[in-house]
């Protein structure tokens, strides 16, 4: 079975109307379900989906509620990573939220998989786009 991070970027895309992308997460998340693919998160992934569906799609109070719910039924394997390192990554241009999962990645030794450019054009010896980056030969 294969280990890898999953950011914000790929996760929203399992619950979100078709855009870019979504194909490519949907697929990796049939690998997870199937049991191919193990997944790695830190935390700070779920508030950035409840605050991606509370604020930015607008959905109704119970609607997030839901989505808190689905997300405590993916059972990902939480793990948080070293704070110095996390300002490693911020010194080096990436937000501290991508730094997090940058930061999760470079510790366990797995591929990070993303949406996010600048993740991809910063890190990229540990980061596989998720869209033509091949992150589900991984």
């Amino acid at each position: 079975m294969r280990e890898v991070v999953f950011d914000a970027s790929v996760v929203v895309k399992w619950f979100a109307a078709e855009q870019r992308g979504s194909l490519e997460a949907r697929e990796l998340r049939d690998d997870y379900r199937a049991g191919r693919l193990s997944v790695v998160v830190p935390s700070l992934l779920f508030l950035e989906l409840l605050n991606v569906a509370g604020r930015r799609w607008r959905w109704e109070p119970e609607a997030v509620v839901e989505l808190a719910e689905a997300l405590a039924d993916l059972s990902f394997e939480v793990s948080e990573p070293e704070l110095p390192s996390v300002a490693a990554w911020v010194s080096r241009g990436l937000t501290a939220y991508d730094a997090a999962y940058a930061t999760l990645a470079e510790e366990r030794e797995l591929t990070l998989v993303t949406d996010g450019d600048a993740v991809i054009e910063l890190a990229p010896e540990i980061s596989r786009a998720l869209v033509g980056g091949s992150a589900s030969a991984g």
